[in-house]
């Protein structure tokens, strides 16, 4: 039997990091969260807010993709659009104190699954996963903490 790609064994890593990131915040009182809003929380600026066609740019999908979660969200009480101060026609994408204690959560989640993931690979392993993706990744592509 042929090993997996690349791709394939990257996508199924992001998918079962995502997993348990979802279960650990479904247990922390955050169950209607989903692994695709991420592309939301991942990109909005906590403070200040962040329009709908800069959080699809950064995001990487459509404007419409991102209406659709940003629209999800907001019927949940996460996010709240507000008028844009810079563009009294445009909107801007805020957290709500919801969402920002969702963020802070999540925060602490990721810290405990990259955690499990560093006991289970060893100190070495783990920092040659992270430096070995960093290069794979590139110099161009700017990540967020």
């Amino acid at each position: 039997m042929a090993q997996p790609h690349l791709g394939r064994l990257l996508q199924e890593a992001q998918r079962a990091l995502a997993d348990e990131l979802v279960q650990g915040l479904a247990e922390r009182g955050y169950p209607d969260v989903r692994a695709g809003h991420a592309a939301v929380f991942m990109n909005i600026d906590r403070r200040t807010g962040t329009r709908l066609t800069e959080l699809a740019r950064r995001a990487r999908m459509t404007k419409q993709g991102m209406m659709l979660l940003v629209d999800d969200l907001e019927g949940r009480g996460y996010v709240r659009r507000v008028p844009d101060p810079e563009d009294g026609r445009a909107k801007v994408v805020r957290l709500t104190a919801r969402g920002r204690r969702y963020v802070a959560e999540a925060r602490r989640t990721l810290l405990a699954v990259e955690g499990r993931a560093r006991r289970l690979l060893g100190d070495r392993r783990y920092e040659l996963l992270r430096s070995s993706l960093e290069m794979v990744i590139g110099p161009e592509e700017e990540i967020e903490e």
